[in-house]
């Protein structure tokens, strides 16, 4: 099916050093990107968005999924993300009907044997505007230290005419986390309140 791809973007990125301190071992983040026409555009408003969503969702998370794995093994990812961006004339509802559908986000997630949700963001951008990707720990919610976002940008997207959808993925933590996991966090909250 013709769903109107214009471009696929491909970032990968590492980082070995943090706060002046070598990384046990380096933290990298892949972002699959793919720039396409808003099947809604032009048309007014479309009170049911469902039939493009089933036409072309399944068709985008199988694509994306596919590159990102071909470049980070499903066994090497441990955080994971996705994130959809409009074009100036789109509705943020639009960008968000392509991610936000199981037909697109069990795609990723059964690839990497994941478990969580996908974290997100779905926003409105002009073309090269910095986006950013956030991910959580694939299975582990409240794992802190696997709270990252990865920044990414097209020059040219999206239009405004276009939605740019992307997933990302990381295979460590941040490269020093200090941070308590958040169900550590709730421990101590509740003994506070049974000590107070």
């Amino acid at each position: 099916m013709d769903y109107g791809l214009r471009k696929i973007a491909t970032f990968v990125e590492e980082t070995h050093i943090e706060g002046g301190k070598a990384a046990d071992r380096p933290v990298r983040f892949v972002v699959v990107a793919a720039v396409l026409r808003n099947p809604w555009a032009g048309r007014g408003f479309v009170e049911d968005l469902r039939p493009e969503i089933l036409a072309i969702a399944p068709l985008l998370g199988a694509e994306l999924t596919r590159r990102l794995v071909e470049i980070m093994p499903a066994d090497r990812v441990e955080a994971y993300g996705k994130a959809a961006s409009v074009g100036t004339n789109g509705e943020i509802e639009h960008a968000s009907g392509l991610i936000h559908t199981l037909r697109f986000g069990n795609l990723f997630r059964e690839a990497v044997g994941g478990t969580a949700y996908l974290s997100f963001t779905n926003t409105r951008n002009a073309p090269g505007a910095l986006l950013s990707l956030p991910m959580i720990h694939k299975s582990e919610t409240g794992k802190r230290s696997h709270f990252l976002t990865a920044n990414f940008q097209i020059p040219d997207a999206p239009a405004a005419d276009e939605i740019l959808v992307a997933i990302g993925a990381a295979d460590n933590s941040r490269a020093h986390p200090r941070l308590a996991d958040r169900f550590q966090d709730m421990e101590e909250m509740k003994r506070d309140r049974e000590i107070a």
